[in-house]
């Protein structure tokens, strides 16, 4: 039996449809949106419309960006030209850019090897990669692919790939989260912390 009126339902449906929202979340933000003035619902529903329609993937290294040109990262004279992090999808951009650590370009794979799941390198933004590589102007490619099977999977894979490039590929140092207690740390995430361990200065 159906609660509400057919078109708050729909409205309800497409929320749940979101990631990480389930039935009462929808509902809530439904309700939010129907206690909106018929401006800001326009506005909402507009930036959904623009954000479609102006977004698009940036020709060099595939995250998102506005118009047909490279994103606003590949763009920049400031960033280090010669170093390349490579990651699964556009949050991950997103993430490795608020640690403010890093200063050179990506390359989004969107995705990641998953013979379970039917992706394969063909599936992925692998030969754009290579193109890049390529033209001799990288120094360094960092795998930043998460580190579980998958991940491993396709940095091992890239890895071999780029092996003839003789260019230098790194992976990203995993291990003890800072606050953590080792009592409660796996044996995968301790033998990582074991083998990217440096020495104390």
């Amino acid at each position: 039996m159906e609660f509400f009126p057919p078109a708050l339902e729909r409205l309800i449906e497409q929320f749940a449809r979101l990631p990480g929202i389930g039935r009462k979340s929808a509902q809530r933000l439904a309700f939010f949106v129907l206690s909106l003035s018929e401006e800001e619902a326009a506005a909402f529903a507009a930036a959904i419309t623009d954000a479609k329609t102006a977004i698009s993937f940036c020709p060099v290294c595939q995250n998102f960006s506005e118009g047909e040109g490279p994103c606003s990262i590949c763009a920049s004279p400031k960033r280090d030209q010669t170093l390349i992090c490579v990651v699964a999808d556009p949050k991950d951009v997103a993430a490795m850019e608020r640690s403010r650590e890093y200063n050179g370009l990506y390359h989004v794979l969107h995705g990641v090897l998953s013979p379970m799941n039917h992706v394969g390198p063909d599936d992925l933004h692998i030969q754009s990669l290579i193109a890049r590589i390529a033209s001799g102007q990288i120094q360094e490619v960092i795998m930043a692919t998460n580190p579980d099977t998958e991940g491993e999977a396709t940095a091992m894979y890239l890895s071999r790939l780029l092996k003839p490039f003789q260019v230098k590929v790194t992976r990203l140092a995993y291990g003890i989260p800072v606050g953590s207690h080792l009592e409660y740390a796996d044996d995968a995430t301790l033998m990582r912390a074991l083998e990217g361990r440096q020495e104390m200065e």
